[in-house]
């Protein structure tokens, strides 16, 4: 059943989940992780008035029945095109309900269509409209993307919840609101010429930075400070330079600008670029990293001389004569939105008075309890002013953060003197005028779980404002700077007066989140003219070379259809990087410097190029293919031939290709002399001298020799190249293999190369012959042997897992005792047994949980794996123990708390015990370690978890089954007063709390209290006090609350406190007696951050 309707009004729509918005695909869903924000549309939807909208209600029937299937609604008409909404009733391969807006005759349109719509999709609630589920988007529909919307609408256990209401009698209703808007091509859209101004690139969720820096950018005194800022050389390692050249960009450059220099200044990976921060908390970090920047530098200061203000906080009496105060200052201002209609209101609400009286009367120094007037004021305002607008709250009925999308209105200027200066401090100085005009408007469109941040600014506050939208500046109207951004419903005109009489309304998503004005009587200091002098020459120039670099290898790219390019490796080439970088096979590729040729030149015009640039006669030039052996070995395996050195390069490099090799390489066999015609009976052989004194190989060099001939013809050669004696007796190896174990065989000297096996490309190893006890390793075989499993590991203390302690150079065949030998050896132990090893976690920079247990592991290859087998790690972590390792495994090692009877403080205990003990043998083996009030105490043991007790174990419990055994085990002598009590008194968990923005923050250590029957909260605080000999005066500002799933009900003294206690567990969920600590400092934290954020880091 479907039907089109009028929309009546409703409350605002739960918050979006912008991070969900994918196409329907029925086979598959890749679901994250995805940008938390919209990718620049392709259609303005806040610049297109001409919209046409409905809206559509779809009951569907009997949903049980649609399970495991998709199903579609009836099709329906919004700005002539035809719509229909997909749902999956079970869900697209997820566990939620699955919804998207279909273009219905999307399969019969011409190719190239295009249409751009916003639109929202609900599940309404039939209890209760108020809970109704709605997300909105606007998307540009084509053929590739014909539908749109949310794989993860709603979960399932949700929808089909009976007490929940979106189904009742097997029916669901979906409402779908549809605006159809005009597209605009920005396709060749130019913003330099446009506007004068360029955007930034979006890196992936960095639209928050992109408009805070054209923010900041566009505040010229900033700017100028900025380019005064000393400098170092790499802009990857300065914020300053990094900051400096984007700058200069901005100003200079015609098109977008990239911000990766400036995150890559932050210490920030492309992980970071991907996460969305909060904009107002950015502000804050990269304003307090360039204060300290600027610090001992002619521009110290310039961070508070723009944006510091100050303001008082006072407590006055009313009875007495005592007002306390307090100067605070402050960067930003952060105003109330809800409840709020505007920014007076806002600030009206910052500086109301708070009247403290009754339960909450001022505790005096001098006078005691009093009635007291609690406010702020001003005493002034910075030059820049900038406004955080909280539009995000915690709503504690839903427990979940919401945008408060609220109408809340700001003007062009602000006056801060107004109704005789009500907001100012008497000490302000009233000869300054706090008049101000608002420089930028800064918007965060989406809702909590996501979104876009775009800008709106004059920058030289002309009545001309801009949009700066990442990539795109446009020219806008003050009407679409200010009106449009103040938030609360938009109406949209009807295209079908007939159908549909009453106004569509869309609460706006889009609205200001952040505000800078300027004073008045400073604003021709701020927006002040820079100068070419301003800019660092050093800068100019570097940035010049850098655009030169960039147009050199943009040229290059267009050309690169016609050219190619290949490598030649050169004997000095083997010579440079064998017993060094190399030890195995030639030659590493990746390091030989590419050659660039036009694909067309003749390869016997190369020779002739060689032969000018390194002095080499063509007729001694011999090149040669290399090719992949089965064993995995890289070897010259055959030359050139005439007719493949009359083909192309390009040609030659196919002929690569076809081979199996991803680009063209050779080996240029070379002799000043003329090269001499190669037989079938030559070979090229290539040698390597093993030094076993001082452990070394290098490359000597290549013989091209007959393959009938012995090794033995060639050994007074090989003696001359090694500048041994000519009758040197000598021992030569082939190097057969490395991989995945050394084969590096004797070569028989008195049998011929071919008998040996050897052909071109073979490498032969040589050495003077030595007794095997002479050297440490004796032969070339034992050496491969020591380099391929040579490993170098960084032992770190665990207690200090940040910071290498040693190194060694280790095998990786050394078994576990070896390993641990070694390190006894270097640390001047005497029992290896001693010593622990754990194991390292590469991607967290922290050790594992689990230690490596006595030779449970091999070899050290083993120790040092990590998951994918190819990877591994060099880092090991190492305890030093009391006891052996095997003896230690062999008990439970528990850290006992301790909580003394008098004095009222907590000891710590390591206890171990054998595997299978209970805790009374714990408590037997600590009644022996402790002192107690008497020798008959019992005691109790419990676990603490978030300042929350969590657990009460029984003595005969077994301590296998400790909760986590990483955590503290708490225990306590149960006092005498709990023994008499009453069959109605009970034991309380009692907790610690304070109040961060209204948020509990639970903290310290919990206890357990015995209160009576019938007892009053009056005379539990004084049985409290006296437990923890707290004064009266920090006593009194104490307050007593029942706690229950983390909401406070204060408590007033005459209350009967067990009135409020009805279960009996001890858990997480557990209500309890809550002491709230009022005066817990709480740290400075943005409370406007999303849910899903990460606080933000600058990390240099």
């Amino acid at each position: 059943m479907t039907m089109v309707t009028p929309r009546a009004p409703e409350p605002p729509p739960q918050d979006q989940d912008e991070e969900m918005l994918v196409p329907q695909q029925e086979v598959e869903v890749f679901e994250g992780p995805q940008p938390m924000e919209e990718s620049m549309p392709a259609v303005d939807n806040e610049s297109l008035p001409d919209a046409s909208t409905s809206r559509f209600t779809w009951k569907i029937e009997s949903i049980s029945k649609h399970s495991g299937r998709k199903t579609h609604s009836d099709i329906f008409v919004v700005g002539g095109y035809s719509w229909r909404v997909l749902v999956f009733p079970t869900g697209n391969n997820v566990n939620h309900l699955s919804m998207y807006l279909d273009v219905a005759d999307a399969k019969s349109l011409p190719i190239g269509w295009s249409r751009s719509a916003q639109f929202s999709l609900a599940v309404i609630n039939q209890l209760d409209s108020k809970h109704s589920v709605r997300k909105e988007v606007t998307h540009t529909f084509n053929s590739r993307e014909s539908d749109w919307g949310f794989t993860s609408f709603m979960p399932l256990i949700d929808l089909y919840d009976p007490s929940k209401g979106y189904i009742v009698n097997d029916q669901c209703i979906i409402e779908a609101e549809v605006a159809v808007r005009k597209i605009v091509d920005y396709w060749n859209y130019d913003s330099k010429k446009e506007t004068g101004y360029v955007g930034l690139k979006n890196q992936g969720a960095t639209c928050y930075m992109n408009s805070l820096l054209q923010t900041l950018y566009h505040i010229p005194y900033f700017r100028k400070a900025v380019y005064h800022m000393p400098t170092v050389d790499t802009p990857s390692g300065s914020i300053p330079l990094a900051l400096q050249s984007l700058f200069y960009r901005l100003q200079h450059g015609d098109n977008s600008i990239s911000t990766k220099e400036l995150t890559k200044s932050f210490g920030w990976d492309s992980y970071e670029s991907f996460m969305q921060h909060d904009v107002q908390e950015l502000n804050r970090v990269l304003c307090e990293k360039l204060e300290d920047k600027m610090k001992g530098t002619i521009v110290e200061g310039t961070i508070q001389k723009l944006f510091e203000g100050h303001h008082m906080n006072y407590i006055e009496c009313i009875g007495v004569d005592y007002k306390s105060t307090r100067k605070e200052s402050f960067y930003d201002l952060a105003l109330d939105v809800k409840g709020c209609s505007d920014v007076y209101a806002s600030f009206d609400k910052y500086v109301a008075v708070e009247m403290l009286d009754g339960d909450n009367k001022y505790q005096s120094e001098k006078y005691g309890l009093q009635d007291a007037k609690k406010g702020m004021l001003f005493i002034d305002f910075p030059p820049v002013l900038q406004l955080q607008l909280k539009r995000f709250e915690y709503d504690h009925a839903r427990d979940i953060m919401v945008k408060i999308n609220d109408r809340y209105e700001f003007p062009l200027q602000l006056d801060l003197d107004r109704d005789d200066g009500k907001y100012l401090s008497p000490e302000a100085d009233r000869s300054v005028r706090n008049l101000y005009t608002l420089h930028s408007v800064l918007v965060h469109s989406g809702g909590v779980s996501g979104g876009h941040y775009y800008a709106f600014i004059r920058p030289t506050l002309s009545n001309q404002w801009y949009k700066f939208d990442d990539e795109r500046v446009t020219k806008e109207d003050l009407k679409r700077a200010l009106e449009e951004q103040y938030g609360g419903e938009e109406e949209l005109p009807h295209t079908n007066p007939g159908l549909n009489m009453n106004p569509l309304k869309f609460t706006k998503y889009s609205n200001a989140y952040m505000l800078v004005y300027i004073r008045e009587s400073d604003k021709e200091k701020i927006v002040c003219d820079l100068e070419e002098t301003d800019i660092n020459e050093d800068l100019k120039t570097r940035l010049r070379k850098e655009d030169e670099d960039k147009e050199n290898k943009k040229k290059e790219k267009a050309e690169a259809h016609m050219f190619t390019t290949f490598k030649v490796a050169r004997d000095h080439d083997l010579a440079a990087q064998i017993g060094r970088d190399l030890f195995f096979d030639l030659v590493d590729y990746e390091k030989i410097h590419p050659i660039r040729v036009l694909k067309d030149m003749p390869f016997n015009q190369v020779k002739e190029e060689f032969s000018k640039e390194f002095g080499i006669p063509v007729h001694s030039q011999r090149f040669w293919w290399w090719s992949k052996r089965q064993n995995n070995t890289y070897r010259p395996t055959r030359p050139l031939t005439q007719q493949e050195e009359s083909y192309t390069v390009g040609q030659l490099k196919d002929a690569a290709i076809r081979m199996n090799s991803s680009e063209l390489r050779l080996y240029l066999e070379e002799n000043h002399l003329t090269l001499a015609s190669r037989t079938k009976d030559d070979i090229l052989l290539f040698f390597k001298l093993y030094d076993p004194e001082k452990e070394e190989l290098r490359y000597v060099g290549n013989l091209l020799l007959k393959a009938s001939s012995k090794p033995s013809d060639i050994v007074p050669k090989l003696n001359e190249i090694a500048g041994f004696q000519h009758d040197e007796d000598i021992e030569l190896y082939e190097e057969i293999k490395f991989e995945p174990n050394i084969m590096c065989e004797p070569v028989d000297c008195d049998v011929s190369f071919s008998l040996n096996q050897i052909a071109d490309g073979d490498i032969l190893c040589y050495q003077k012959r030595c007794s095997l006890d002479q050297h440490r390793h004796p032969n070339v075989s034992s050496f491969f042997e020591y380099v391929h499993n040579r490993q170098v590991v960084h032992f770190r203390l665990l207690e200090k897992p940040k910071q290498d302690d040693f190194s060694l150079e280790l095998s990786k065949r050394s078994t576990y005792d070896d390993v641990v030998e070694k390190v006894a050896q270097h640390l001047g132990m005497d029992d290896p047994s001693k010593l622990r090893l754990t194991q390292h976690i590469p991607h967290l920079q922290q050790p594992k949980h689990q230690y490596i247990k006595y030779r449970s592991i091999d070899h050290l290859s083993d120790m040092l794996l990590l998951r994918n087998p190819n990877q591994m790690s060099d880092i090991l972590y190492y305890e030093i123990l009391d006891i052996p390792l095997p003896e230690l495994q062999g008990l439970i090692t528990l850290r006992v708390a301790f909580h003394q009877a008098t004095p009222n403080e907590v000891l710590f205990h390591i206890i171990r015990l054998p595997k299978g003990s209970t805790y009374s043998d714990l408590i037997d083996d600590l009644k022996s370690k402790v002192q107690l009030s008497r020798s008959d105490a019992e005691l109790r043991l419990f676990q603490v978890n978030n300042n929350k007790i969590w657990k009460v174990y029984l003595p005969t419990e077994k301590i296998d089954a400790v909760h986590d055994p990483n955590v503290p085990l708490h225990v306590e002598e149960i006092p005498e007063v709990e023994k008499s009590a009453g069959p109605r008194d009970r034991l309380v968990h009692v907790v610690h709390f304070f109040k961060d923005n209204q948020h509990i923050q639970y903290y310290g250590l919990p206890f357990f209290f015995l209160i009576r029957e019938g007892e009053a909260l009056s005379d539990i605080k004084v049985r409290i006090q006296k437990k923890f000999e707290v004064p009266d005066e920090q006593f009194l500002k104490w307050k007593f609350a029942y706690v229950a799933y983390n909401r406070p009900d204060y408590l007033q003294d005459s209350d009967i406190v067990l009135s409020r206690f009805q279960k009996n567990i001890y858990g997480p969920w557990e209500q309890s007696l809550g002491l709230e600590h009022s005066d817990m400092p709480t740290k400075r934290a943005n409370q406007n951050r999303h849910s899903f954020e990460k606080p933000v880091k600058i990390y240099n």
